[in-house]
């Protein structure tokens, strides 16, 4: 009986939430004219959902979009953080370890796997329908979320400083988007009320073009990097380099995204994904410093130094169609 009523009251909080979710999409697309004509730059060569912010990512043959962010299932791109025992989110800038932890779902069973550590698992349906919202901060921004227990949090705490109950995790429980930081704010960039998502830094989706990466691997000496050390969700193959400099909206398959703002980079490109080590000299992002930095004055008040590497984007087709590998890549 206490199964069936977790699946129930979870199945109708996902109904609501997806009318809910619609409807603001509704809202704010009402406003953006969609283009007519499309070209094609490439295909989708991969794909990626990061379950946990800063955490290793799932790569995935194909998913859906929502407007907070791709999904499958419970799988759900950057729904849950680790944070301290202040409330304060931690991200992989100043613990790289985070990088090394590779979660996975399976059906509503998150499992963290971490080398010469016990996997530990959660089951994240009874914790939304079990635990009340709390409340935590990211990027200064007061959002609510349901703590994963206790197991969980000294797993965590032991691998990051020893401890036992220094760190948790928690779980996203909202069905709208959260508010934008501050730091972000500026009148260049269109964000709408809805495009922030759920507990990613600014938006919901980001690209990157594997031509740009390729282009900026001839330009460093003593390392190579892959697509997979700036975070993306999509991958795109067949492009120019750095042409997404001049795109205005991306159609994947019949997913149509706006982009709201280049992605300006950071610390945290200078950590390998692979290893949770730092790349000598804090590269790539002092060669990408010396020729890809904003030319808009306006844009650079907020991003200052940080070089641009990929897009930021929101969603403005319907939500709830699919996206796979080799789908075709559009833009205008």
């Amino acid at each position: 009986m206490r199964s069936h009523y977790i699946t129930a009251g979870v199945a109708t909080a996902g109904v609501l939430g997806g009318a809910y979710c619609a409807y603001r999409l509704y809202e704010r697309t009402s406003k953006v004219k969609i283009p007519e004509n499309w070209t094609q730059v490439g295909t989708l060569k991969d794909l990626y959902i990061y379950p946990i912010k800063s955490c290793g990512a799932v790569q995935v043959d194909k998913a859906e979009c929502s407007l907070l962010g791709l999904k499958d299932g419970w799988l759900r791109d950057r729904f849950l953080m680790i944070v301290d025992n202040q409330n304060n989110f931690i991200t992989a800038r100043a613990y790289p370890e985070l990088l090394l932890i590779q979660p996975s779902v399976k059906g509503s069973v998150l499992t963290l796997n971490r080398a010469n550590m016990e996997p530990i698992s959660v089951n994240l349906a009874e914790v939304v329908s079990l635990q009340k919202p709390q409340t935590a901060t990211v990027w200064g921004v007061t959002v609510p979320v349901f703590d994963c227990g206790w197991s969980v949090s000294e797993w965590l705490s032991r691998l990051i400083d020893q401890s036992t109950t220094n760190f948790r995790l928690v779980y996203y429980a909202a069905q709208s988007s959260r508010d934008l930081r501050v730091k972000s704010i500026n009148p260049i960039f269109k964000f709408g009320k809805d495009d922030t998502g759920a507990l990613p830094d600014e938006v919901p989706f980001n690209l990157i073009n594997e031509a740009s990466v390729d282009d900026l691997n001839t330009r460093l000496e003593e390392t190579q990097v892959s697509s997979r050390v700036f975070r993306p969700n999509f991958v795109l193959s067949g492009g120019k380099p750095y042409d997404e400099d001049n795109w205005k909206f991306v159609k994947i398959g019949d997913n149509v995204f706006e982009i709201i703002k280049p992605c300006t980079r950071c610390i945290m490109t200078t950590i390998d994904p692979e290893t949770g080590i730092r790349y000598p000299k804090t590269e790539p992002l002092e060669t990408l410093k010396t020729y890809r930095q904003l030319e808009d004055p306006a844009a650079r008040k907020t991003a200052g130094s940080s070089p641009r590497m990929g897009l930021q984007m929101a969603l403005r087709s319907e939500p709830g169609t699919l996206i796979s590998l080799n789908d075709p890549i559009y833009v205008a």
